[in-house]
C-alpha cells in the first residue's frame, strides 16, 4: 500500500462534460487509485497531474486588465454568468447596491445564472434561505458551495461508506456530507473539546476517519488540529480535503476576517501534507457545473472580486473573467507590477453592467 505521504499534493480534477461513465474514466484516468485488493476499504489515493500547485496554475503572461467599457457586448458574448457570493451579491449580511436589477436584466435575456462561494459554514439550502433573506430569487441548484463541492468530490471518487469524514469545519459541510450518505464526527461539537497535556497523555483517535475535511470554523481549537493531525498521520489513505485556501473572508462587512486558510494552514503545519482543494481555484466545481449544465466554458463568465481564487478559477476553467471592485480586490492591487494574474475586465460592481449598458445605448 502506499504510505500516506504519498498523497498528491492538491487537486485539479477533469471531470465529465458527457456522462458519468466518461467522467469516471476522465478521472480514473487522470489520478492513481490505490489497489483495493490491498485495503479493505478501497480507500483512494490521488496524485497530482503536476500542472499547477496548491491550486495555482502556471500561465502565459495575460495583458494587462481592461476596464468594462460595453456591457451589452460582454453579455451577448457568454450563455452563464457564475458570481462569486462574498464581497460581489453581499458584504456579510448586507446586499450591494444595484445586485438585484443586475440579475433580473440577466435572467431576462436568458441567462442561466450560477453562485458559487467558497465559503463553507453554509449548505447549499441554507444559502438559498440568505438569498432569499436578502429578497434575491434564487433556487438551491443554482448555488455551489464549497461545503457541498466537498461532498461532491467524494461522491466523485465513491469515497466507501463505511469510512468516516472528520470535520473540522462548521454546520454546512456537515449537511452536504449527511444529505451525501456519509458519515462524520467533529464539526461545531468539537468547539468545546480541551486537552489537558498531563504526563504521557495519549489522544485517541477513530482509526475508521478516511478523510479530513478542513473549511472555515470559528470553533478551531487545538484538540481539532491534533484530532485531525492523528487521522492524517496514522489511518491508512486518509485524505485531507480543503474546502478552499481563502486568506480572507467577510465575515461582516465592516472589514476582512482571516479565512479558511488559516485553520488549513494549521493541519499543513502539523501533517507535513498539501491538502486537495475542492474549492476555487480548483478546477472540480468548474467542471461539476459544466457537467450538469451542459455548458461550453467558452461561453462562461466568472465574475468574482478576489484575483487568486475568483479570477484564476475562470481561468483554470478557460471561462472568460471579470473583476469587481467591490470586495476583496482593490484597483491599485490589480494594477500592481507583482500581481500577475489579470482578468479579461474589470469593473467597481455587477450593477455597471446597467449603466454601461445604458451608456452604450
Amino acid at each position: 500500500m502506499l504510505r500516506s505521504s504519498a498523497i498528491a499534493q492538491s487537486v485539479s480534477v477533469t471531470c465529465v462534460r458527457h456522462s458519468h461513465k466518461q467522467w469516471l474514466q476522465s478521472f480514473h484516468a487522470n489520478y492513481r487509485l490505490c489497489d483495493p485488493t490491498r485495503n479493505s476499504a478501497a480507500i483512494f489515493k490521488l496524485k497530482r497531474k503536476a500542472n499547477y500547485k496548491r491550486g495555482m496554475g502556471t500561465f502565459a503572461p495575460r495583458a494587462s486588465a481592461q476596464p468594462l467599457q460595453n456591457a451589452d457586448q460582454l453579455i451577448d458574448s457568454v450563455e452563464t454568468f457564475i458570481f462569486d457570493c462574498d464581497g460581489v451579491i453581499w458584504k456579510g449580511d448586507k446586499l450591494i447596491e444595484g445586485v438585484p436589477e443586475t440579475l433580473d436584466m440577466l435572467r431576462s435575456k436568458g441567462k442561466r445564472l450560477v453562485f458559487v462561494t467558497n465559503n463553507s459554514t453554509k449548505s447549499r439550502k441554507q444559502y438559498g434561505k440568505k438569498f432569499e433573506t436578502l429578497g434575491l430569487n434564487v433556487s438551491e441548484e443554482e448555488i455551489f458551495a464549497s461545503s457541498f463541492a466537498a461532498a461532491a468530490y467524494l461522491k466523485s471518487i465513491d469515497f466507501p461508506k463505511d469510512k468516516k469524514v472528520y470535520v473540522i469545519g462548521e454546520d454546512g459541510i456537515l449537511k452536504e456530507l449527511e444529505l451525501a450518505g456519509y458519515q462524520y464526527l467533529g464539526g461545531p461539537e468539537d468547539g468545546g473539546k480541551k486537552i489537558e497535556l498531563k504526563p504521557g497523555f495519549f489522544m485517541e483517535h477513530d482509526e475508521d476517519v478516511g478523510a479530513v475535511v478542513v473549511g472555515f470554523d470559528r470553533y478551531f481549537n487545538y484538540y481539532k488540529i491534533q484530532y485531525g493531525t492523528l487521522c492524517i498521520r496514522e489511518n491508512p489513505g486518509c485524505l485531507f480535503i480543503a474546502t478552499n485556501r481563502d486568506a480572507v473572508t467577510h465575515l461582516t462587512d465592516a472589514q476582512e476576517w482571516a479565512g479558511g486558510g488559516s485553520m488549513v494552514g494549521a493541519l499543513i503545519g502539523s501533517t507535513q501534507r498539501e491538502p486537495l482543494v475542492v474549492g476555487k481555484p480548483s478546477t472540480f466545481m468548474m467542471d461539476y457545473l459544466a457537467n450538469k449544465f451542459g455548458i461550453a466554458k467558452s461561453q462562461i463568465c466568472m465574475v468574482g472580486d478576489r484575483l487568486d481564487t475568483d479570477i484564476l478559477f475562470g481561468q483554470n476553467g478557460g471561462c472568460k473573467t471579470l473583476l469587481v471592485l467591490s470586495g476583496v480586490t482593490t484597483l491599485t492591487m490589480l494594477q500592481s507590477p507583482s500581481n500577475t494574474i489579470q482578468p479579461d475586465f474589470y469593473t467597481n460592481k455587477i450593477s455597471d453592467f446597467l449603466s454601461l449598458k445604458a451608456a452604450a445605448v
